[in-house]
C-alpha cells in the first residue's frame, strides 16, 4: 500500500487547546493585537513539510531540537464535508512568538509526520479521543481534543465563515502544550511515536544534526 499523503492543502490552527489559551490571554490585549482573535488563527504546512510514513525527519540548518505537535487532522471531502481523519506530526523549531508567520519555525522540510492511511469516520466519533505521545518507548504527552476551545464543529464552522474548505484539503485542530506551555521536544536518535485508539500510528525517527 503506498503510504498517504494529502492531496491538497493542509491547515494548522493555533492556540486552539485551553490551557495555552489562558496562557497566551495577559498578553492578547497587549501590542499589536490589543485584542484576543475573533476567528481561528490558520497557517499553512506546505507541501514540502510532507513526511509520508516510513521516512525520518532529517534536522537540518543548525535545529537540532524540535518540538513534537500531535495533532488531528480532518481530511475534507466534497461540499466541504469531513471524509476522515489522520493523527499528525505538526513539527516546528521552538519559539515563543505567534506575532509573526511562522513559516521559517513550521514549514522546513520533513515538518509533517503522517500516517499509513486515514481513517475513515464521523466529527463526532473524535470529541473525546486521547493522543498518546511515546518519544523512545516513554509517554512524554496525553492530548485530549476534549480541552479544544474550538471543538470540531465549532472549528470546521469557524473557519467555514471566511474560507471554503477543498476535497482533499487537511484541517489540524491544533497541538497542546505542557503545564510549563512548553511542548515536548525530540532530538537526532529519537524515535517518536503518536498513536490513538482506531488510528494509523505516525511513528517517526528523527536524524541529521547530533
Amino acid at each position: 500500500m503506498t503510504p498517504w499523503t494529502p492531496s491538497g492543502t493542509v491547515y494548522g490552527t493555533l492556540l486552539n487547546f485551553r490551557r495555552e489559551w489562558d496562557m497566551w490571554s495577559p498578553r492578547m490585549a497587549q501590542d499589536p493585537h490589543k485584542a484576543p482573535p475573533k476567528a481561528p488563527v490558520l497557517y499553512v504546512k506546505s507541501a514540502n513539510t510532507f513526511c509520508p510514513a516510513g521516512q525520518d525527519l532529517l534536522l537540518q540548518d543548525g535545529v537540532n531540537e524540535v518540538d513534537i505537535g500531535a495533532t488531528l487532522g480532518l481530511v475534507m471531502g466534497a461540499q466541504a464535508q469531513v471524509v476522515g481523519a489522520a493523527l499528525l506530526n505538526d513539527w516546528s523549531v521552538p519559539h515563543t512568538s505567534y506575532y509573526r508567520p511562522p513559516v521559517k519555525f513550521r514549514c522546513r522540510d520533513g515538518f509533517l509526520g503522517l500516517p499509513q492511511q486515514i481513517t475513515p469516520g464521523q466529527v463526532q466519533d473524535w470529541a473525546t479521543l486521547q493522543i498518546a505521545v511515546r518519544r523512545n518507548g516513554e509517554l512524554v504527552q496525553s492530548v485530549d481534543l476534549h480541552q479544544l476551545m474550538r471543538d470540531v464543529p465549532k472549528l470546521l464552522a469557524d473557519v467555514g465563515e471566511f474560507m471554503t474548505l477543498q476535497p482533499g484539503d487537511v484541517l489540524m485542530v491544533g497541538t497542546d502544550c505542557l503545564a510549563d506551555g512548553t511542548r515536548p521536544r525530540a532530538r537526532a536518535g529519537d524515535q517518536v511515536e503518536i498513536s490513538a485508539h482506531g488510528f494509523a500510528s505516525v511513528v517517526t525517527t528523527v536524524g541529521g544534526a547530533a
